[in-house]
């Protein structure tokens, strides 16, 4: 049995700390400074980790190495799992052509750009984590975006920032959820404690895409629009955690600002519209992504192993006039189609929104009833992991012993079922859809390192005690924690790329500060999850999610780079507001 020490530096735990912080800082470092691939950056971390887990926290090699596989393998299954299926859906309406008609339909809506990106990487974004989370709204809201002419690298930034607001009631509030149960405090006050802090943030971020999306120039010419979503959002969010149900606020939350907002555009265009993306922008991504297998270029369309013949469609068996494909006049008039829909982006709207229609209705399937209560009871396998056997420093079993392997219900098996769905709806073949399926994993072959890396360790620093380490010493400021409070749970969301990992690691030190310092403790376990959204925008995990995403895998020191600005500025005047709601200031906010 290895039991986790909070000071196993010369018992100093301020020095442990210290200690505890190298592998992350190490990994930051190398993504943002020295602009090192991901996956390299994520290996020398983990490797860090290892040894200090095994030599300073005295943890025993066999243990961290089992709790390394762990961590590795709940990278490949929910989250890479996610992302395949995700992308998969996206490549068969690119080669269908339905993608070109996405793209075509979104600017009969407005055609303007920034104000597409408010639909769908806030409004859409919001829906699809409120039913699904893990990563899902990243992956499918940057394809969209690449879909409507956006650069995929500015792609990938915008969707990274828009999913921050809606992360701490994601997935039918299950972070909240799981912070009520480790914590013991009341949902309900969970859940209206947080929704009197999210909307703070969610007011804002609309104005903050359309200044990623265009600069200064974008917020002086859209931002009607963007104040018009930002609050139809931030209040919806507080009516519904505060009086109706704290598990659907997100889809009341983005029904009412997607709802509003296209209300809004019917009395209200941008004066000077901006349809495609600036050249230079274009031209960096080019210069970036030109060495990426599977890269999307400005105009959606994929290019490596998709792209064989300059119109974004595959060639080889099964596509145009290969082997497999058949001459019948019924496929060639079908080709015929597709040719058509690659070229002119004319087709049904209905029909190109539909594998995302389809995504939405099986996700809310889910969560009927009987169907929530069979998949609860059928489709997840709980089991201990082999090989570990470790207690917290109260003695108390380790949670990460126990995995839980939701085979039936995870997201990555309902988007699986999209997928096939969609295959059947566009008539793609099996062989053609198996390729895709192929073209897709070739694509993700550096980001499964990434990702498994990075879960790996997340695992390790979780088992060994490095990461309460951190957050302990954290809560050692008195009443000055309620500054740092939102700050562990940033770092826990940063590190795991998971709100409902932070909270289950960090929620107890949060309620256990609270007692200690006199604060309340509702405030500081809602501020540890809300908070932590601001951290997944920088999380590896998920920036590896966005990188694959648009097709540029190994440009996410990139993407790091051009986040971290922004999640830092809004953790700092985050962090002030949950200070002040800690003091008479703001005293009257909370629950």
């Amino acid at each position: 049995m290895y039991r986790q020490v909070l000071d196993p530096l010369a018992g100093s735990l301020y020095w442990s700390a210290l200690c505890a912080a190298v592998p992350l800082l190490t990994m930051f470092v190398l993504l943002g400074a020295f602009r090192v691939k991901a996956q390299i950056a994520a290996v020398v971390a983990l490797v860090l980790a290892l040894t200090l887990a095994v030599l300073v926290w005295d943890m025993p090699v066999s243990q961290a190495l089992s709790g390394a596989a762990e961590g590795g393998f709940y990278g490949l299954f929910p989250v890479l799992w996610i992302l395949v299926n995700a992308l998969w859906i996206y490549r068969l309406t690119e080669i269908t052509g339905w993608f070109a008609v996405l793209r075509r339909s979104f600017r009969t809506v407005s055609s303007d750009q920034r104000v597409q990106g408010i639909l769908i990487a806030f409004c859409f974004g919001a829906l699809i984590e409120a039913l699904a989370g893990f990563g899902a709204p990243v992956a499918i809201t940057a394809v969209m975006l690449v879909a409507v002419g956006v650069a995929p690298l500015r792609a990938a930034t915008v969707a990274l920032v828009a999913n921050t607001a809606p992360v701490a009631f994601g997935s039918m509030a299950v972070p909240l959820i799981t912070l009520a149960g480790v914590t013991g405090l009341p949902l309900d006050d969970l859940g209206a404690m947080a929704g009197r802090q999210t909307p703070l943030i969610a007011a804002f971020i609309p104005l903050v895409l359309v200044f990623l999306l265009d600069g200064r120039r974008g917020v002086r010419e859209t931002w009607p629009a963007a104040v018009v979503a930002g609050l139809a959002f931030a209040l919806a969010q507080f009516v519904s955690a505060n009086y109706v149900s704290v598990e659907v606020t997100d889809i009341i939350a983005g029904v009412v600002a997607l709802v509003t907002v296209l209300g809004f555009l019917r009395v209200w265009q941008p004066d000077a519209v901006q349809p495609d993306e600036p050249v230079s922008a274009v031209t960096e991504t080019a210069a970036v992504g030109a060495a990426s297998p599977g890269a999307l270029d400005a105009t959606g369309r994929s290019g490596g192993v998709s792209e064989g013949n300059g119109s974004g469609r595959e060639e080889g068996p099964g596509r145009g006039k290969g082997p497999g494909r058949g001459k019948g006049p019924g496929r060639e008039e079908a080709a015929g189609r597709e040719e058509e829909r690659l070229e002119t982006g004319e087709g049904s709207a209905l029909m190109a929104f539909a594998p995302y229609i389809i995504i939405v209705a099986l996700f809310a399937l889910t969560q009927i009833g009987p169907v929530k209560e069979w998949l609860a009871a059928h489709g997840v396998v709980q089991f201990t992991w082999p090989g570990l056997h470790v207690e917290s420093p109260t003695g108390q079993p380790a949670g990460a012993m126990t995995f839980k392997l939701e085979h039936l219900k995870a997201a990555g098996t309902v988007l699986l079922i999209a997928g096939l769905l969609t295959m059947a709806l566009y008539r793609v073949g099996p062989g053609r859809a198996v390729r895709a399926y192929g073209a897709t994993l070739h694509q993700l072959r550096w980001t499964v390192v990434t990702v498994t890396s990075v879960l790996a360790l997340a695992w390790v620093m979780n088992l060994s005690g490095q990461t309460v380490t951190l957050g302990t010493a954290l809560a050692q400021t008195g009443t000055a924690f309620a500054l740092f409070s939102p700050i562990v749970g940033w770092l826990g969301v940063a590190l795991t790329g998971s709100d409902t990992s932070a909270n289950s690691l960090f929620g107890v030190l949060q309620v256990t500060a609270a007692h200690q310092t006199g604060l309340n403790p509702v405030l500081l376990a809602a501020a540890n999850s809300t908070g932590g959204v601001l951290g997944k925008m920088l999380s590896p995990q998920n920036l590896a999610v966005a990188a694959a995403a648009i097709g540029m895998a190994g440009s996410e020191s990139t993407i790091f780079r051009r986040v971290l600005g922004w999640s830092l500025g809004l953790l700092a005047g985050f962090a002030l507001i949950i200070y002040l709601q800690s003091t008479p200031v703001l005293g009257w906010m909370t629950v």
